[in-house]
């Protein structure tokens, strides 16, 4: 697929047409992509557990994130509510000498590991499936497609493309790297490992290696590999169930096209129903498979139920 990098409108609107899957499951879907995990889809990644080994893919939640303040997204904000210093002091009022502490958080939903949700991105004023954007999404949140839908279905078969060590120098593609179809059977192929059908596949890119080693710089919206607009094609034939990466916004950034931001996105979420995750964190993960030889396992992918939110944090377990 080539691209005129001066008419990202005609592109997006073609690979919006070509890769759309308005009315595939239904005019009430709520579950876009995520509808190819079936029962049996969980039974075969359920088998995959061999080992016992298990695997956060999450980022940390604290106040040394990546998010520097774009869109009004920022780094979580943890705050003590009680203490052991208040338990000690005897002023929390409990009887028999019981004290406890209690926290709590303010935070974006999207500011460290998380899903991307159907009502996240509208295409020319339309959310997942054809609906009017205004209607889905109020100042209420998402009445249709909201987050908690997909907290019981995303678990199944995970699949890790370590592209980053496929493809890249050192583990690690440069910010600004395009990975393209090819760059992703490469990783298919290195890997032994097959993809398709319901699969959950994890891209990772070695970005947060990165910037673990050098400092979150412009982590956070700034230059950063990525999938490209071209891999749109791939998305839809492969029939993924979801798709993540270990980077800030999954596609390739500066975008491909002159003037254009995030194109990828509108194609993949409200045309093709995709799930897509972002700001995971695939090293320990990758390490493991790097050592063992297996990319495929376990994967349980539940976001936190935020009724009506458009994304919302989430811990993916992987158990190989």
């Amino acid at each position: 697929m080539m691209l005129d990098r001066t008419d990202p409108e005609a592109a997006i609107a073609e690979a919006a047409a070509r890769y759309s899957n308005w009315g595939r499951w239904g005019d009430d879907d709520v579950l876009g992509t995520v509808n190819f995990i079936d029962e049996a889809k969980r039974r075969e990644g359920a088998a995959l557990v061999r080992r016992g080994v298990s695997f956060s893919l999450s980022q940390r939640f604290d106040m040394d994130g990546p998010q520097k303040g774009w869109r009004r997204r920022t780094n979580p904000v943890h705050t003590m509510l009680d203490t052991g210093t208040d338990a000690a002091l005897g002023n929390q009022g409990f009887p028999h000498g019981i004290g406890g502490a209690d926290d709590v958080v303010a935070m974006p939903l999207q500011c460290s590991t998380q899903w991307d949700g159907l009502g996240h991105i509208f295409d020319h004023g339309k959310a997942w499936n054809g609906r009017p954007a205004e209607q889905v999404v109020t100042s209420e949140g998402d009445l249709v497609t909201g987050i908690e839908h997909m907290a019981a279905p995303v678990a199944g078969r995970g699949v890790l493309l370590d592209v980053g060590r496929v493809v890249g120098e050192d583990g690690e593609l440069p910010d600004g790297f395009a990975i393209t179809e090819g760059h992703l059977q490469a990783a298919i192929d290195a890997h032994g490992v097959a993809v398709g059908r319901g699969d959950i596949v994890c891209v990772r890119t070695g970005q947060l290696t990165r910037a673990r080693r050098d400092g979150w710089g412009d982590y956070a919206g700034g230059p950063a590999p990525g999938l490209s607009f071209t891999t749109a094609g791939w998305l839809h034939r492969t029939e993924i169930a979801a798709i993540a990466t270990d980077t800030w916004g999954f596609e390739v950034r500066p975008n491909e096209f002159d003037d254009a931001f995030q194109p990828l996105h509108q194609v993949a979420i409200p045309n093709m129903g995709l799930l897509i995750g972002e700001l995971w964190d695939l090293d320990a993960l990758a390490a493991d498979c790097a050592a063992d030889g297996v990319h495929e396992f376990w994967l349980a992918a539940g976001p936190i139920p935020v009724t009506g939110a458009v994304g919302a944090p989430v811990n993916p377990i992987a158990v190989k």
